[in-house]
């Protein structure tokens, strides 16, 4: 009876063992892929945290339609319903803007739209952080090349111009009207805002402009342009010559 006893108690004691190991398993598996996703919303921000594709309603892709909108990407309905012509116009705005093509409003697509998908929002004044995020991509892509002083007034003359009746009355608006910053168009809308343009454009958002209330500037070593050279000059900060 006891050898039977001992053989009882040695299965049971196996059973526990595999069922530790099994558990062992699966805690590795859920780290693994965990880790997983993680790496992969690291090297494609667009990837994870969709807020808006095809078969999407609600007020979000109502967001996505007005700003398309206002940028002259869509023409159709603001109805809250992502489908084939909301696609088609995100996928054009993509495309103008050098970012991948996919035709889904992701993180990286809503911040060049200047939409914040943020959960928490985060604010600057009257401007989201995304709005922020494509004023300080402005700076660096017109200006890098520039003294601080210099940043700070290209960010001003973007505001500037939102608070003109001349011209759109959102940043993005303003950026992205045809014609209206060369940089949009070339490879220099690839740069990544550093913590100077950043900077820069908070100051400006804050209140500083040196550019005393230009809506225009240009650099008269790299313009052909004869129109922007009769406006008003206002004052010249590094190579930018600043007008209204």
């Amino acid at each position: 009876m006891k050898q039977k006893k001992s053989d009882f108690l040695s299965i049971i004691d196996s059973k526990t063992s595999l069922a530790r190991f099994i558990a062992f398993l699966l805690v590795i598996t859920l780290l693994c892929a965990s880790a997983s996703a993680y790496i992969t919303e690291a090297a494609n921000p667009d990837a994870v945290a969709t807020l808006s594709k095809i078969g999407s309603r609600g007020a979000e892709v109502r967001k996505v339609q007005t700003k398309l909108r206002e940028l002259g990407f869509y023409n159709g309905s603001v109805d809250g319903i992502y489908g084939v012509g909301t696609q088609r116009a995100v996928r054009r705005f993509q495309a103008s803007v050098g970012i991948n093509v996919d035709g889904i409003a992701g993180p990286k697509t809503l911040l060049y739209l200047g939409i914040d998908s943020s959960s928490g929002g985060g604010s600057y004044g009257s401007y989201s952080s995304s709005d922020m995020y494509l004023l300080a991509k402005v700076i660096e892509a017109e200006a890098r090349g520039e003294g601080y002083i210099g940043q700070v007034a290209v960010g001003a003359v973007v505001l500037n111009r939102v608070e003109s009746a001349s011209f759109p009355d959102t940043i993005s608006g303003v950026v992205y009207q045809s014609g209206a910053f060369s940089a949009v168009t070339d490879s220099n809308w690839s740069v990544t805002p550093t913590a100077t343009s950043r900077k820069a454009a908070q100051d400006a958002v804050n209140g500083w402009d040196p550019s005393y209330g230009s809506i225009y500037y240009y650099n008269p070593a790299k313009t052909s342009n004869k129109w922007i050279r009769t406006r008003p000059v206002v004052t010249t900060i590094g190579s930018h010559v600043f007008c209204k």
